[in-house]
This record gives structure tokens, C-alpha cells and sequence, in this order.
């Protein structure tokens, strides 16, 4: 690092630099200009010191500054992304490399020493995550390569990144294409080519379609994608197995060594709970793996849905949009109905109320009906709400406005909201749509609940709300206070292909909202039914008082036990009013769970089951794609090699001319005044000036 020092000014002109310097001398020159005793060498040298003394103090009052610059170098940054996933050793290594060959690990680890000291050497190793250091457990269940490089240009940004170095065998089964990733990292990618890209001898289960629920005594349909490579003349052998029991079988003859087959499937949901069913292909002779013969799969069976009732007062394409994202869950069946029509309905059916835009005392027998009844409410309030009608039925959001007009708000997610739980991605997605149209004017929200998204005004955050949650004398109350949802579901399809965000967001809002329709005291569920291997089991707990509030004073202990005998003990963390539970990873089986606690003299107990399944991504393809490494190359301006030659990336990094050492000026400004020696120097000069005046006895 070089470092430059000068002097500069600030709000005064250096012109006054010679008038200080004046200002000395004639100091100097007025203390020490009659003859006095003494000496004549003497009384220069202290007029010297007096006059710098006075120079100095004078000049730190016109406030100079120091300017110092410091120019550091940066060396190059080489990143190395390595494949961690099952793939890579099922499909992608040579299972007996010749003891001439070195493996891949012991390869990329070389290249620091190739390089040296003008090159700053990071690896990594991935899978579903980035992690730090490479790995040769290749022990990954799924891969993402896009969210790889992602985290790294987001680790990395503005830093001089000379090139990635990317060991895979191109196969994902999660996140986007990584080639639209790359395009934010602005350097080269080499690519390891991992793997063959000439499929192997094998039969496999591709993929399967099919509803996670079904209903009680009803068939439901599943489609398996049956592959077979290299084994033309063979046969696929498909059977379903439900707790050990045949219930399907088909044989389909291969008729080419590239050979697909959507197969469907019927059957049926005769038992209440969770189902297990187990898809099988028999194996062949010399078959490369048989992991990938066999998937599992789990369907929820219910006894009846919950019924939700939707009202408005007339057509807009929110209410198609607030129907589907609900129903996406099968567990529910929306009634989307004009408000006129509502004599028509038995209103008791319904464990949800939806107003759109309209309000309860718009009919009596809805205001007699939510009035008797404990049923929660979400309101929705948009253009045509009558506000200060709105502001009397709950008191969980307040809107005063003084003028009928709407204004653009976006979605900005509180941290601090505990009532249920979104993933971060969808919170992500979410406060990345375009804008709601909430009325304008002034919010303001009681402290009983909590509020999910605030609104965001352009690029300013506000304290206003604009969904939040209650629960008003054991009544669970919604309040969404702008409407434009059919925004948010074409932005999210033409973006990421899938209304996720916007389903998951009703899902959970909805589950919460009807969780105390039966009026159980102790609640406990799990965020999911069946949780997928490697991932954190998360459980959720509410605890009621006998008028239905929300407490959460006593502990909550529970016990999940797997079906091989194994029994794992927790206690639930407190989570605002509720509880919360991260079992973190179980192995994969099926569990039973208890939870109890003791409030006062009763106590109450909750039962339920979950399953962690097995991800088998990672065996459904055996062939790698060495095309999409080539185009992530080309691309970045890299190039695409075999592993024989990792030898050659030193010499490429090194002749690359766009890989080089980046210096950086550092610019800094401060007061001179700030400066020790500065004050240690007049401090020395006073003391030197008066010792000599005092052993001449002038003092």
C-alpha cells in the first residue's frame, strides 16, 4: 500500500499562510528585539521558537486540512465452485481412477500452489447451498447452481473477481438457468466438464405428477414419467405399493435405447391421513444405478374441506385471483358470491369470511350471522370501501381520509411478524411486485396484532399498514388495506412461471385465520405434512385461554416418535403470542407426535403426524449436460475443459489480459488540528523556550 500525504484547505483561503507566518516574526521580533542579557546566539534562536510557535498556533486557526492517499492493490480473485451433489459420484466420477490419475478434489486444490502469491485463491463447494471449502463427500440431495453463483457475486460484489472456476456435471433440479444468472457475474467462467454425456445402461422413474390431496373414497390420478437408456428390448416393469400391498402394476416393452413413457396411474383414497405410496421399476441386467427405480410419494386424504365465503359487491379480477390462490390448497373451497345473493347461502357452512371492498351491516342476516358467531373476517378494502364504515367494525386498522383517492403502495415485509411463517422467498418476491392501490390518507394500527407488509411509497417506508392480523375477543380479524391482487399474480407468473408466493401467502393467512374454528385450547401443526430429506421440520403451537385468547405462559413439550421406535423430545420456543418449533433435520421416516402442557388446573394434549420423505433428484439423470457448461463459458468469455485438464487453468488465468491486479485510491480528508505530534511539537518548543530563558535567568 502507498500512502501520499499534502496539505489543502477548507473554508479558508491558504492566502492567510503568509499572514501567519508575519504574525510570528513580528511576535518573535517584539519579545526579542531589545538587548537584553542574553547571549547574542541565544536570543535568535529563541526569537526562532517564539516566531514558530506563534506561526503554528496561528496557522491551526485558518482549520487546514491533511489530504492523504492511499493507493492499495487488489490482487485478482479467483473463485472454485465445486459440485457437491450425489450426481457427481453416482454418475460424474470414474468410479476406479487409474493411481496415475489424480481425483478432482486433489486436482482443484493444486491450482493455489500453480498460481502463487499474485492470485487471491477462494474455494467453495455446493449443492442446494454455497459452502466454504471444497468437499469430496458429494452428498448433496439437490442442485442449484444459479443460487451458487448468485451468493458468490453477491459475497463478492464490487471486489476484483478475475474468474469462477465451475466443477459440475451441468445438471440442476433447482433455481432458474443458470446461464441468466452468470450474466450479473462480469467475468470469465471456466468450467470443469464433469460426468458423461452418453447416458448410461439404466432404467429410472423421471418425474411424477400428482395431487399432494385427495378426498376420502374418491380415485385420484398420478402420472409417472417411466425412462429407460440403452435397453432397447427390455422391459418396464412399474408397480405402485401402498404399507406393503400391491395396488397397481403395467409392463411396458422399450422400443428404442432413448425410450419415454408417461404412464398414468388411478387410485384410491380409502384411508383418512397421510398415504404412502411407492412407485418401483424393476432393474435390469448391468443397469448403472437402481436408486433411481424407485420414488416415494405421500398424499394428504381428507374427510371435507373447509368452505370460505367471498363477498363483493360487484366484478373485479381480484375476486378470481383471491379464489385460486386459495383453493391452490385443496383444503379449502372458496364460495365467491355478490353480496344480493346472499340470502341464498346457509352462512353456517362457511368458516371464513372474505369482504371485498363491502361491509357487515350491508346485510342483516351477514351482521346477525358474524355478530352470534366466532367466524374470523378479512377485509379487503380498495376504491369503493366506505372508510369510516370499515373503521367501526374493527379496530385493528384505522384510515382517515379527507379525500376519495388511491395511491400506489408496495409490499414491505416486518421481520418482527410471528403469527405464521413465509418463507424468505416469497417475502422476497412479494415486496418486488408492483404496486397495490390503497386509499390515501393517514393509518394507524392498535398494538393487539401484527402487521405482515407496511407500506412502502416509492422508495419511502412507511409505518402504515397494509396487511396485519388480530384477534378481537377471540375472533380472528384480517385487514388488507389495497386492492390490485390481479397485479401481483401476472407479475409473479411472467417472472418466476408459478404463482408460489401469492399461494403460499393466502395459504398460511388463511390457516391461521380459521385455526380456532373448532375452538380447540392447544393447537400444535406442522408447517407442512410431509417435509423433504435434509430439510428443517418446523411445528407451530397456540395455546387458548377459556375466552379464547392467545396465551403463551405455560411450556409446551412434545414428542415426535419414528415409525423404526426412535423417539425425539423438544420444548417449544415462545414466538410472539404463540409457539414455535424447529426440529431441525429428522431422518427420513414417518412420525407421530404428542405435545401437552398445563394451563392452570387443566391440562391439554395435541396429536398429530408428519413424514420426512427422500429426495431422490439427484438419480433421475444420469447423463451430464456438458452444453450448458459450454454456454456459461462462452458466455463469460472462459472456456469449457475436461477434467484431464485442470493442468491448463493456471496457464489460461495468467495469459487471460482482462485477470489482473486492480489498484484502488483511498481518498481522505482530516483536520490538521487532529494531529498528536502536532501538539507534542509546541508543547517541546514552549518547554525548550523556557528552559533557556530560565537558566539564563530570565524567568
Amino acid at each position: 500500500m502507498q500512502l501520499l500525504f499534502s496539505v489543502t484547505w477548507g473554508t479558508v483561503s491558504g492566502w492567510w499562510t503568509p499572514v501567519c507566518l508575519l504574525l510570528g516574526l513580528l511576535y518573535g521580533w517584539l519579545m526579542y528585539r531589545q538587548p537584553v542579557s542574553l547571549g547574542k546566539r541565544a536570543r535568535y534562536a529563541l526569537f526562532a521558537v517564539r516566531s514558530l510557535v506563534v506561526f503554528l498556533l496561528s496557522f491551526l486557526l485558518i482549520a487546514p486540512l491533511i489530504r492523504s492517499v492511499a493507493y492499495n492493490p487488489q490482487k485478482p480473485l479467483i473463485l472454485i465452485a465445486q459440485d457437491n451433489s450425489e450426481s457427481i459420484k453416482l454418475f460424474g466420477l470414474n468410479p476406479n481412477p487409474s493411481p496415475k490419475k489424480r481425483d478432482l478434489i486433489g486436482e482443484l486444490s493444486q491450482l493455489k500452489q500453480q498460481l502463487g502469491d499474485q492470485y487471491d485463491v477462494r474455494e467453495f463447494n455446493f449443492s442446494g447451498d454455497l459452502k466454504d471449502g471444497l468437499s469430496d463427500k458429494f452428498n448433496g440431495k439437490q442442485t442449484n447452481i444459479s443460487a451458487a453463483i448468485h451468493q458468490l457475486n453477491e459475497r463478492y460484489v464490487n471486489q476484483n473477481i478475475g474468474a469462477l472456476i465451475l466443477a459440475t456435471d451441468g445438471l440442476y433440479n433447482q433455481g432458474s438457468d443458470p446461464r441468466y444468472e452468470a450474466k450479473n457475474l462480469k467475468t470469465s467462467i471456466y468450467t470443469i466438464a464433469l460426468g458423461d454425456t452418453v447416458a448410461k445402461r439404466d432404467l429410472l422413474i423421471g418425474n411424477v405428477n400428482y395431487n399432494k390431496t385427495a378426498y376420502l373414497g374418491n380415485d385420484f390420478e398420478v402420472e409417472v414419467l417411466a425412462e429407460a437408456f440403452q435397453a432397447k428390448g427390455e422391459n418396464i416393469h412399474l408397480t405402485v405399493d401402498e404399507d406393503g400391498k400391491q395396488v397397481f402394476s403395467q409392463i411396458d416393452a422399450v422400443t428404442s435405447n432413448n425410450f419415454r413413457k408417461t404412464i398414468p396411474l388411478k387410485l384410491n383414497a380409502d384411508k383418512k391421513g397421510t398415504r404412502k405410496f411407492t412407485i418401483n421399476i424393476a432393474p435390469v441386467k448391468n443397469e448403472i444405478s437402481v436408486q433411481n427405480n424407485t420414488e416415494t410419494i405421500y398424499v394428504d386424504v381428507l374427510d371435507d374441506r373447509q368452505k370460505i365465503l367471498l363477498l363483493y359487491n360487484g366484478p373485479h379480477p381480484d375476486i378470481s385471483v383471491i379464489k385460486q390462490s386459495i383453493e391452490s390448497n385443496r383444503n379449502y373451497e372458496v364460495k365467491a358470491s355478490l353480496l344480493s345473493d346472499l340470502p341464498k347461502l346457509k352462512l353456517s357452512d362457511y368458516s371464513l369470511v372474505i369482504l371485498y371492498q363491502t361491509a357487515i351491516n350491508s346485510s342483516g342476516d351477514l351482521q346477525s350471522f358474524i355478530t352470534k358467531s366466532k367466524v374470523p373476517v378479512w377485509y379487503i378494502a380498495g376504491a369503493q370501501t366506505d372508510l369510516p364504515q370499515l373503521n367501526s367494525e374493527q379496530k385493528q386498522v384505522q384510515i382517515n381520509s379527507g379525500r376519495n383517492e388511491m395511491q400506489e403502495v408496495f409490499a414491505q415485509p416486518v421481520q418482527e411478524f410471528s403469527l405464521f411463517t413465509l418463507s424468505d422467498s416469497t417475502r422476497k418476491k412479494l415486496s418486488q411486485l408492483p404496486p397495490l392501490l390503497a386509499p390515501y390518507g393517514n393509518y394507524s394500527s392498535n398494538g393487539a396484532g401484527q402487521v405482515l407488509f407496511k407500506q412502502r411509497i416509492g422508495e419511502v417506508s412507511t409505518p402504515y399498514p397494509l396487511l396485519s392480523f388480530s384477534d378481537e375477543n377471540g375472533r380472528r380479524i384480517a385487514v388488507l388495506t389495497g386492492e390490485g391482487l390481479w397485479r401481483w399474480s401476472l407479475s409473479e407468473y411472467n417472472t418466476y412461471g408459478s404463482h408460489q408466493a401469492l399461494e403460499e401467502l393466502f395459504g398460511q393467512a388463511v390457516q391461521y385465520l380459521t385455526a380456532n374454528s373448532n375452538h380447540q385450547r392447544l393447537r400444535v401443526y406442522a408447517a407442512k405434512n410431509v417435509f423433504d430429506e435434509g430439510e428443517n421440520v418446523i411445528l407451530n403451537a397456540e395455546l387458548y385461554n377459556q375466552a379464547l385468547e392467545l396465551v403463551n405462559t405455560p411450556d409446551i413439550r412434545i414428542e415426535l416418535k419414528s415409525r423404526a421406535g426412535k423417539t425425539y423430545s423438544f420444548l417449544f420456543s415462545r414466538n410472539g403470542q404463540s409457539y414455535q418449533l424447529d426440529a431441525g433435520t429428522l431422518p427420513v421416516d414417518e412420525y407421530t407426535y404428542s405435545a401437552s402442557t398445563r394451563l392452570g388446573n387443566e391440562t391439554f394434549t395435541a396429536n398429530g403426524q408428519l413424514t420426512v420423505k427422500p429426495l431422490n433428484l439427484e438419480t433421475r439423470q444420469s447423463a451430464a449436460d456438458h452444453q450448458l457448461l459450454y454456454d456459461l463459458a462462452k458466455q463469460s468469455g472462459g472456456q469449457m475443459l475436461q477434467p484431464s485438464q485442470i493442468g491448463r487453468l493456471a496457464d489460461l488465468i495468467r495469459k487471460n489480459e482482462n485477470i489482473k491486479t486492480v489498484v484502488y485510491e483511498d481518498k481522505r480528508y482530516s483536520d490538521l488540528i487532529d494531529l498528536k505530534w502536532i501538539f507534542i511539537l509546541i508543547v517541546g518548543l514552549l518547554s525548550a523556550e523556557w528552559f533557556v530563558r530560565k537558566r539564563e535567568g530570565e524567568v
